[in-house]
């Protein structure tokens, strides 16, 4: 794989609402990788700041509501990122987002959100790297996207 790009992509989503971000240019050779994700309220104030969870799958049929909403068993699901609002403060998990260091886009990414205050907007910042692949990869990395299924 060669490295032939750096790109970020951000915006506002809200709670039960799936966000396209468009990044498949036609061709199987070329594809994204996730190197950072993270989510926080627009919503802020000294008290009561939402918490707010995200994730980032390669598909737009996944879960929005909190029950099963993170799923590692999921391998369209391939990057996760939480914030605490109001006093608690800060940005993301302890550790920082979890990600999928296997994770390859070559088609779009869809973000799915979750807030205490669910009527609250969610900010999301994405940071991927883009690569030129072999013509197989890509069609084999959107072979196995499409087999995954419902779980």
């Amino acid at each position: 794989m060669k490295k032939i790009g750096e790109y970020t992509a951000r915006g506002i989503c809200i709670e039960g609402q799936v966000d396209q971000i468009p990044l498949f240019d036609g061709r199987f050779d070329t594809a994204y990788r996730i190197v950072d994700f993270k989510v926080w309220s627009s919503d802020y104030d000294s008290n009561s700041g939402p918490d707010v969870l995200g994730k980032l799958s390669k598909n737009d049929d996944g879960v929005t509501a909190a029950l099963d909403f993170m799923r590692a068993d999921d391998d369209n699901q391939i990057a996760w990122a939480a914030s605490a609002g109001g006093a608690q403060g800060g940005l993301g998990f302890a550790e920082g987002p979890i990600l999928d260091k296997d994770n390859l886009v070559v088609e779009d990414l869809y973000i799915y959100v979750l807030s205490s205050n669910a009527a609250a907007k969610v900010n999301y910042l994405v940071t991927m790297e883009k690569y030129e692949i072999s013509d197989w990869r890509g069609a084999l990395a959107m072979a196995r996207d499409r087999a995954q299924g419902d779980l």
